[in-house]
């Protein structure tokens, strides 16, 4: 199969409104975190811009997994629409008490309510391509290039995030990529939780037979393999928080520079997450796994030299190339073990174990860089790219892993086919 035939494929399944929707609807999580950031820096000063950052992404990485559990039983429609309003409401509440001035209690309250409401559109649009293609004769094919897709759009969403940000910083203010992210959330995290597609409750889901391979529709959904598969993501996320402090530094604080040389990494994610989608069914999702983080392994080696910013984009921009490879076989890897009426709390458990690694990362390497330089951070990220490959080589096999043949849904599809 093609790159363009596999996308032709996967746009079918949902048709073309669909990728658009997701895509500014996840806008707002990358626009978040760097405005906070920025707009709390700029106004109050670095260290409670840090505090109140962390609060929005420690917020996020809790409440992801809860809003996924409802999303689950009460169907992505009621329970995606009232967090997209209510976290637009609370991120432009942050804008006002950042701006206004009020006490440091209460922006760091809003960061955390803002953080906790934010619903984790890539995940939960992860899990509307695996329940699409559940309801195809070909869907079995066509579940490797849609999670393929879907982590090109994330990929791009975090490149354009940042650069949105900085941009709208310099030439308005530095709440403006805060308030734009709230304007996004409140239209298109209203029209993604609208979407024909939506998955209904699990209670539909679970009247259908369970899939061969996968666990019942209302099971355990904290399984050893899925938390395997947690572990994973954490080390990834530590992978991407402390490599980023190493670039920051090096950019000696310039948001828009550092900015520009982390986004070689999303480009060149996106870049093989597109190639991935036309080879993606030839090796099963356990091989491609082991191969991805093996290659981040060594391709992170690629940081340790680096001395400026021209090094870095080129070394980060060389990790990329494994990047979109490693979390589409994570998230595919999903699929086969989760509940088939949890998959939306076990897709959002692996977006907050990105979320806390980046912050657990962040947080603990600050002080370090601050004694030792960049070469901290980026020894950090070595060594989380090393654990990841250890434990995929002892815990990420075909037999803890089966392949799962996906339950027919033909009221999903159909409802897809109409849109």
């Amino acid at each position: 199969m093609s790159a363009r035939t596999a996308v032709q494929g996967v746009v079918r399944l949902a048709g073309p409104r669909l990728p658009l929707v997701s895509f500014l609807a996840r806008l707002p999580a990358a626009l978040c975190p760097t405005g906070t950031l920025l707009m709390v820096t700029a106004l109050d000063g670095v260290g409670r811009g840090g505090v109140v950052a962390s609060l929005l992404w420690g917020g996020q990485a809790v409440g992801g997994p809860l809003l996924g559990r409802l999303a689950d039983r009460r169907g992505h429609r009621p329970v995606i629409l009232a967090a997209s309003l209510a976290n637009a409401l609370l991120t432009a509440a942050l804008v006002v008490a950042s701006v206004g001035g009020l006490a440091p209690a209460v922006q760091a309250g809003c960061a955390a309510l803002a953080g906790f409401t934010v619903p984790q559109i890539g995940p939960l649009s992860r899990t509307r391509w695996i329940a699409l293609a559940g309801g195809r004769r070909d869907g079995h094919e066509l579940v490797g290039p849609a999670l393929a897709f879907d982590a090109v759009v994330d990929e791009t969403s975090f490149v354009a995030g940042p650069a949105l940000v900085g941009v709208l910083a310099w030439a308005v203010h530095p709440a403006a990529g805060l308030v734009c992210a709230a304007v996004l959330m409140a239209v298109f995290g209203t029209v993604f939780a609208l979407h024909p597609t939506a998955p209904a409750p699990a209670p539909a889901v679970a009247a259908a037979p369970a899939a061969a391979g996968r666990t019942a529709a209302a099971g355990r959904v904290l399984s050893g393999p899925l938390l395997v598969l947690i572990a994973v993501t954490v080390l990834q996320g530590v992978v991407f928080g402390a490599a980023n402090t190493g670039v920051q530094y090096l950019a000696r604080g310039d948001a828009g520079v550092g900015g520009l040389v982390w986004s070689a990494m999303g480009v060149s994610s996106a870049a093989a997450g597109v190639l991935l989608a036309s080879f993606a069914e030839r090796f099963d999702l356990t091989a491609r796994l082991r191969t991805a983080v093996a290659a981040q392994a060594v391709l992170l080696l690629g940081l340790l030299p680096v001395g400026g910013v021209a090094g870095a984009a080129v070394a980060v921009g060389a990790v990329g190339f494994a990047v979109a490879p490693a979390l589409i076989a994570v998230f595919g890897l999903v699929e086969r073990v989760a509940p088939a009426g949890r998959m939306a709390e076990a897709m959002t458990l692996l977006g907050s174990g990105l979320i806390a690694g980046q912050g657990l990362a962040v947080t603990g390497v600050g002080p370090l860089v601050g004694a030792h330089g960049h070469l901290a951070a980026f020894a950090l990220a070595c060594a989380a790219g090393a654990l990841a490959l250890l434990l995929v080589l002892a815990l990420v096999r075909l037999r803890r892993f089966p392949p799962a043949r996906p339950a027919p849904a033909p009221a999903l599809a159909a409802a897809a086919a109409s849109s």
